[in-house]
């Protein structure tokens, strides 16, 4: 990769550019490069063939359990490096739904719990469910369905669909706000007309009484239960809302993280499409990178970027009304079926339009998918030859499906951003769209492949560093 060394003393700013295979990272005046170089680190391909692959968990003895979108559920073994189906589960496969998300138990080598969110094909929802894997096997009527909820079918778009446990062992799980992108202009679906209700996403993401459009936080019980964690967004009694949300207002939260040691949840949101605002309707479209230290409400469908708010709008007369409130906003929508007092708005820590951005060039321009990646924690005691450097301590890894980029955002001490860094652009990813840490520290990365759908190219990589 190019990079950058200062040239001259303290004040001096010109730079002489490197050929391709320097040192990671851009040196700016007064800073160090990283000591080592982009030749570091190597992607070895795990498996190919894979039919749309979605998501991935792997156990601490490195194997790693894979879903593809149309039911099947794969683990790659690292003592024979060869890719196994183990079950194929029947699903409802519409769209953006079906088979979406895995995360294993955090004591899966001990009771060989899995976890999905899958669409089954009867009745019209969506699921958590815990499942028992005995051997090679994974036992279908071991099924244990913790969390569940209604999603119209009618509507394929956004349906979120990841899992993660924190340190406490509770579970966390997105969903996307299951309404209709079209007929608004790429502006806020806040349609409230009579009818209208898949077009008003105030029915789901701004919806106390909901689960759609949010982040859920449960905590499994060995009986195949939950029980609800004190700090979620609502009350346990559920007397203001649903009270596993711990995060809502949020359009299509399709992957996050949540940092090992703070706790703190990430998540890229994927947003409208709007190429230009309108003062009458809104802002122009953004993605959205998300830092959640509490729970709250991160303002879909009436805010969008850094809490840019969407002016209320008549769609059958035309006619613009006020703008949103983020202190203090309101859900009037007759769709709405909980409060409509709702907590005040929290803004993105990072927003991106389609054109280049000044603020964040390094998102780049064109179509937007943003998700979000680990918080990497280096271990000095980890005996692993392949485990990323100290450098990428405490960073946190973001990426774009649809540019098939990889930046890392570091952080000052008190955990605010500090800047974006692209990670290893000279190693091309073809539109990744699942990014997780192994036990050994090492970076595991599901390339989707060049096209939407039916990819030749859709393969299971590794990302390693050695030390040479």
């Amino acid at each position: 990769m190019n990079r950058l060394i200062c040239l001259g003393q303290r004040f001096a700013v010109s730079c002489l550019l490197l050929l391709i295979g320097g040192l990671t990272g851009v040196s700016l005046a007064g800073e160090q490069s990283k000591p080592f170089s982009e030749l570091n680190f190597k992607k070895v391909v795990l498996a190919t063939n894979l039919t749309e692959p979605m998501n991935l968990s792997v156990a601490q003895d490195e194997r790693v359990f894979l879903v593809e979108r149309l039911g099947a559920i794969k683990v790659w073994k690292p003592e024979t490096g060869e890719m196994k189906t183990i079950t194929t589960i029947q699903t409802f496969s519409g769209s953006e739904n079906s088979l979406l998300g895995v995360v294993l138990d955090p004591k899966f080598l001990e009771n060989h719990w899995i976890y999905l969110f899958y669409s089954p094909t009867a009745p019209e929802e969506n699921r958590v469910s815990r499942f028992t894997l005995n051997g090679d096997v994974l036992d279908v009527a071991s099924e244990k369905v913790l969390i569940h909820f209604r999603t119209d079918r009618k509507v394929a778009n956004h349906a979120g669909g990841d899992l993660n446990f924190d340190k406490h062992g509770n579970l966390y799980a997105s969903t996307g706000d299951n309404t209709f992108i079209t007929e608004n202009e790429s502006f806020a679906p806040i349609d409230e007309r009579p009818g209208r209700e898949y077009w008003d996403a105030q029915r789901t993401s701004a919806n106390t009484m909901d689960l759609r459009g949010k982040i859920l936080r449960i905590h499994p019980e060995p009986d195949g239960s939950y029980t609800i964690p004190k700090g979620n967004l609502f009350p346990e009694d559920g007397s203001k809302g649903r009270p596993e949300i711990y995060v809502m207002g949020v359009r299509n939260p399709f992957r996050f993280s949540i940092d090992s040691k703070s706790g703190w949840v990430y998540w890229g949101d994927v947003g409208p499409d709007a190429r230009e605002a309108k003062p009458e309707r809104g802002p122009v479209g953004f993605d959205e990178f998300n830092q959640a230290r509490k729970a709250g409400n991160f303002g879909w469908p009436q805010f969008v970027g850094d809490n840019k708010p969407y002016r209320r709008y008549d769609f059958g007369s035309k006619q613009s009304g006020e703008l949103f409130d983020a202190q203090h906003p309101v859900n009037s929508s007759p769709h709405n079926t909980g409060a409509k007092e709702l907590p005040p708005a929290q803004p993105a820590f990072i927003w991106y339009p389609y054109t280049p951005t000044s603020r964040f060039p390094e998102m780049g321009s064109g179509a937007r998918a943003a998700m979000a990646g680990p918080v990497y924690h280096f271990d000095k005691k980890l005996k692993s030859d392949c485990k990323l450097p100290k450098e990428y301590d405490e960073e946190l890894f973001i990426f774009d499906w649809e540019r098939s980029l990889i930046n890392i955002v570091r952080f000052d001490k008190p955990g605010n951003l500090q800047k974006l860094e692209p990670f290893l652009p000279a190693m091309k990813f073809k539109r990744p769209i699942c990014i997780k840490l192994g036990p050994e520290g090492a970076l595991y990365v599901i390339e989707w492949g060049s096209n939407w759908y039916n990819n030749k190219d859709a393969q299971l990589v590794r990302v390693e560093f050695r030390q040479k």
